[in-house]
């Protein structure tokens, strides 16, 4: 094994399967200037032919990436910030997440589209949304929110050859972070969640740039005799729904910290997912440690004061150890 940074593993990805695969192609905003730091070099390598500067207009890119992918290209879009899911919402949601029911699985759409999401960089609130919860709902999309760097690759590596329309979502001041990632051909399954830290008295889901907080935390917690069972879901669509009921099971009670607001979240999801399937196994209300239903602002210390950090995300678990149901 090797230690990389993050984003170099998605590069380093990026690089292998443009090589393995001639249909593959690379657009998207600032793609040759990599301002993101994952496309670095690749224009150099591979040619404009297959990667690509675009204009500044989302919703034509989602609807050259739906036209590419039909005419059988494999197509990684870059939209740089998710915030731009937005403004390219018709095609995503009326093409990429429909095309294959209304074809009666005659199309496959094989694309990735990578963003960056979540605040912490002072990027203001056009820049700073995580914006997953609206790809969830709209069935038909696959979303990816790696924590690491191996597993960045190897999940990236899964959306590229897969034939599922994949967000692939990017924590914003991740990208930085050293990991091992494992030497040679290294996939990583979707829908398959890890267990970060073994614990006995809560289960905490922790999604996206929220582990490294929630891991902070329950370092803190087991200081005071509170052993929280840290677990990484690494894709919400598919969600690995068994393996965090399993751990319920085990310590009846659940807390989900999820860096997008409150209402309708994917914590909403996945605390649904446990009142519906694991409700007997709970000893305590389940808590959703998320941010106010507001806008990120530009100032750092305004953005500090919604995000999750150690502090809140260790509030709430002690909330839920100290309750139990009559």
């Amino acid at each position: 094994m090797a230690r990389k940074r993050l984003i170099t593993a998605i590069n380093e990805a990026l690089v292998e399967e443009l090589e393995r695969d001639p249909k593959l192609i690379v657009f998207g905003e600032d793609v040759e200037l990599a301002i993101m730091g994952d496309t670095r070099g690749l224009v150099e390598r591979f040619g404009r032919d297959r990667i690509r500067n675009s204009p500044i207009c989302e919703q034509t890119l989602t609807g050259m990436a739906v036209g590419l992918a039909s005419a059988g290209y494999r197509v990684v879009l870059h939209l740089m910030f998710n915030n731009f899911i937005y403004t390219g919402m018709d095609a995503i949601g009326n093409q990429m997440a429909k095309l294959r029911l209304m074809t009666g699985g005659q199309m496959e759409l094989p694309i990735t589209v990578v963003a960056g999401y979540g605040g912490g960089n002072s990027n203001a609130a056009q820049h700073s949304d995580t914006a997953y919860s609206v790809l969830m709902n709209l069935g038909g999309i696959q979303v990816a929110v790696p924590t690491n760097s191996a597993d960045a690759k190897g999940l990236f590596k899964t959306a590229v050859r897969g034939a599922t329309p994949t967000f692939f979502l990017e924590a914003a001041g991740r990208g930085g972070e050293m990991g091992e990632v494992p030497d040679g051909e290294h996939l990583v399954p979707f829908g398959r969640a890890t267990v970060a830290r073994e614990g006995t008295d809560v289960t905490v889901v922790a999604i996206g740039r929220m582990l490294k907080p929630t891991l902070r935390a329950a370092k803190a917690l087991a200081d005071d005799s509170i052993s929280a069972e840290v677990i990484d879901p690494r894709t919400l669509v598919p969600f690995d729904e068994e393996t965090v009921l399993a751990s319920v099971a085990r310590t009846g009670r659940l807390v989900v910290v999820d860096e997008a607001r409150d209402r309708c979240s994917a914590a909403s999801q996945i605390a649904a997912v446990v009142a519906d399937r694991g409700f007997d196994s709970l000893r305590a209300p389940v808590r959703r440690v998320t941010v106010p239903d507001v806008a990120l602002p530009y100032a750092s210390n305004a953005e500090a004061a919604l995000i999750p950090g150690p502090e809140r995300i260790a509030e709430a678990v002690r909330s839920v150890t100290e309750k139990q149901f009559a």
